[in-house]
């Protein structure tokens, strides 16, 4: 494996495990990145004005990115959909917190995550 491969392989499992960490393991604590001085996912998806049950929508589509993206290393073509995915919501992330006006670094998370599956998308297509 190539270098830019290796870099590849690197920013795909921070992806993941990135996803994985905040909607499994910190879905119930509070965090300096929640909308709206939240302290849970709950409570960050009403400040936003969400239905209730999106946060479980958003949540299982946040997973579904996650696993292909560590599927994809055993299925290669689950790659582009599961960036596709993640960048989509990574873009709804940001307009959320733009919209109940939190500071910018609240959508820093959000924000590096878009420009990594982004990386992803750009170099999978070019390698």
């Amino acid at each position: 494996m190539s270098s830019p491969l290796y870099l590849l392989a690197i920013v795909q499992v921070i992806l993941a495990l990135g996803l994985l960490n905040v909607w499994l393991l910190r879905f119930s604590q509070r965090t300096a990145y929640r909308g709206k001085d939240a302290h849970n996912m709950k409570e960050e998806f009403r400040a936003y004005g969400l239905p209730s049950g999106s946060v479980y929508f958003i949540g299982a589509l946040k997973l579904l990115s996650a696993f292909g993206l560590l599927a994809a290393f055993w299925i290669p073509a689950l790659r582009f959909p599961s960036c596709v995915l993640l960048s989509a919501l990574m873009i709804g992330a940001i307009a959320m917190h733009l919209k109940v006006r939190d500071p910018l670094i609240r959508s820093l998370p959000a924000a590096c995550m878009l420009a990594m599956s982004i990386f992803v998308l750009f170099f999978s297509t070019s390698a």
